[in-house]
């Protein structure tokens, strides 16, 4: 089901604390909810807002207590996105700092399809030449080559595509309508003779799923193959509604694993000693196929390249 809306503002600050660990102040989600329907999503929080919204603005309605299903069957479509992001962009307090699209809800989701705001989005990225970051799990990002590649051309430009197993089966379950693995890998492969910086997120890694060596190990040599600037790997962590919506999805096609998990997630976070284990063969397997797991270098060493060819104009 999708409701439009028009926003006030397309770009959001991301909290002091986050920022000290990510690459970028700002946020831009063109969507409220995924279709991709992953079972594992963090972001399934999300939806509680929009609740809480709704109960505000008219007090009689009951929340459905269901955020898990609103946030992949409800997804609300910012339709002005372009029309508020230039305001955004155009402002003179605007720095032209880093912009990580589609940080909560993927840009590239069925939705898209439809309504084709990303081309609006870049756009407006190429005329003010502002950097930005991107994570998808769809080739859907194929459609917008053009203008990726003429935005990498003048400033940062970073393409994640997130990979959590070669297994189409697999992934389809976990997954159910993201492109297969394949498919996203051929995004990586499309912009690597491009301008752009590319990375692979192997996010997250399912215990006793997709955390065999062999699963980690194809994934991270085919990312080699691409030639990604970056891998960066991580573990499932399990809290609020995500948590309550994975164990049930494992109650209903893995309760074989239900046990171990409660076990490994007593806490938020996996056990310590599983943890240690699995980022050991990780880093084998990274030193292995001669991977960086440093996304901030490319960034820096882009904007700096940047602000040189900057200079250079201004000089002439």
């Amino acid at each position: 089901m999708f409701e439009e809306l028009r926003v006030t503002k397309a770009l959001n600050k991301i909290k002091a604390t986050s920022r000290l660990t990510l690459p970028y102040s700002w946020d831009l989600n063109i969507y409220r909810g995924c279709e991709h329907g992953c079972h594992y999503c963090y972001a399934i929080y999300s939806h509680r807002y929009l609740e809480k919204e709704e109960k505000d603005s008219f007090p009689g309605k009951e929340s459905s207590g269901r955020e898990d299903c609103a946030f992949f069957q409800r997804i609300c479509v910012k339709t002005n996105i372009a029309e508020a992001l230039e305001k955004q962009l155009g402002s003179r307090s605007w720095k032209k700092e880093v912009i990580n699209i589609g940080g909560v809800c993927d840009s590239y989701q069925p939705a898209e399809a439809k309504y084709g705001l990303m081309r609006e989005v870049l756009a407006l990225m190429i005329k003010y030449r502002n950097p930005i970051t991107i994570s998808t799990k769809s080739d859907l990002i194929l459609r917008d080559f053009d203008l990726l590649k003429e935005l990498a051309e003048l400033t940062y430009v970073n393409i994640a595509v997130t990979v959590t197993t070669m297994d189409k089966n697999l992934s389809t379950l976990l997954e159910p309508l993201a492109s297969p693995p394949e498919k996203r890998l051929s995004v990586l492969r499309a912009f690597k003779d491009t301008a752009a910086v590319t990375g692979l997120h192997m996010m997250p890694i399912l215990p006793f799923l997709t955390d065999s060596p062999e699963n980690l190990e194809r994934i991270l040599s085919l990312a080699a193959g691409c030639e990604v600037d970056y891998a960066l790997p991580g573990i499932l962590y399990l809290r609020g509604e995500t948590r309550k919506h994975f164990f049930d999805f494992l109650a209903c096609n893995f309760p074989e694993l239900v046990d171990p998990y409660r076990k490994l997630y007593a806490k938020g976070g996996a056990d310590r000693t599983y943890k240690a284990e699995l980022y050991g063969v990780l880093s084998s397997l990274m030193e292995k196929y001669r991977l960086s797991g440093d996304y901030m270098k490319p960034m820096q060493v882009k904007l700096s390249r940047t602000k040189q060819l900057k200079l250079t104009d201004f000089q002439k």
